[in-house]
């Protein structure tokens, strides 16, 4: 028993040591000088606190990571509102169609972001109408509607409006909220009521404390989904204050002569210690969030 237990630690060593070979490798260049990073060499140096200055002031990785960081925590409590919100509906609200609204709301999950990316950004990036006749005559015309794009937008291009507002909605967090809050008795919502609590009381005081470990499970998941944004942060905005972290580590690759890989490790270790230090503080709550059990 004790030789398996052995064995089964000694796999699980091997297996997370080839997990962290990147992150390792990462780890010794960027001590090293940028003329020892481009060679087999894995001695590390001492040039780690140079190339971590350089890339936090020079290349201004600090800038981005405070804009990913603002964006990402942002995003992170406007999709748990919204689906805290969307699950109190769906379990404790009667109303005609709610089975077919759920399904609704499930099916925007075959959508991946590249296929909506394009209506998005029309919808972002065009300018919004000079006054309310141009978009109701629009409205109005139903072959318009279901023929012709919407002509107008919101604006939002270069803006964080851009990067936060469009994702408050999450079906992974409405269905998390929904199967969690059909899993408590529903006598519970009957005593509330008795006692004169109305919904968003009851949400705040009964539902929201035992809900901890799903609102952590949907956190971490969310932050890290928006930590590692670039393709919609890429198109959208064109200020280079504005960046995503993610994109600004593509622009410390691709600007001045040469790359400075020494630069770009540095870089890439500093950018993953905010998603790192969000799943250490939230690690049991995301372990119990998607626990197969009635203990969570």
């Amino acid at each position: 028993m004790r030789r398996t237990r052995w064995l089964s630690h000694l796999l699980l060593v091997v297996a997370c040591f080839f997990v962290m070979v990147p992150v390792l490798f990462a780890v010794i260049k960027a001590t090293q000088t940028d003329s020892a990073v481009l060679t087999p060499s894995l001695v590390p140096g001492g040039e780690l606190l140079t190339n971590v200055h350089a890339v936090w002031v020079k290349a201004r990785l600090g800038v981005f990571i405070r804009n990913s960081l603002f964006v990402a925590l942002l995003v992170t409590v406007g999709k748990t509102l919204t689906a805290l919100f969307a699950g109190l509906g769906l379990v404790y609200f009667s109303f005609r169609g709610k089975s077919v609204v759920f399904v609704l709301i499930l099916l925007t999950l075959l959508l991946p972001t590249e296929v909506l990316i394009v209506p998005l950004f029309d919808l972002i990036a065009q300018r919004p109408p000079a006054g309310w006749v141009a978009f109701w005559s629009w409205l109005r015309d139903p072959v318009k509607v279901f023929l012709t794009p919407l002509p107008h937008g919101l604006g939002w291009s270069n803006t964080f409006l851009a990067l936060t507002i469009p994702f408050f909605a999450s079906a992974t967090g409405v269905f998390l909220f929904r199967q969690h809050f059909m899993s408590i008795p529903r006598e519970l919502a009957d005593a509330a009521k008795m006692d004169g609590a109305g919904p968003l009381r009851f949400l705040w005081r009964i539902l929201i404390p035992m809900s901890a470990n799903t609102i952590g499970a949907l956190a971490v998941i969310q932050f890290v989904y928006v930590w590692d944004q670039y393709l919609w942060p890429r198109v959208i905005i064109r200020r280079e204050d504005l960046q995503m972290v993610q994109v600004g580590l593509n622009l410390i690759i691709g600007t001045g002569e040469g790359v400075q890989w020494g630069y770009v490790m540095a870089g890439a270790l500093l950018t993953i210690l905010p998603p790192l230090l969000v799943f250490m503080l939230l690690q049991e709550q995301f372990m119990r969030g998607f626990a197969l059990s009635q203990s969570k």
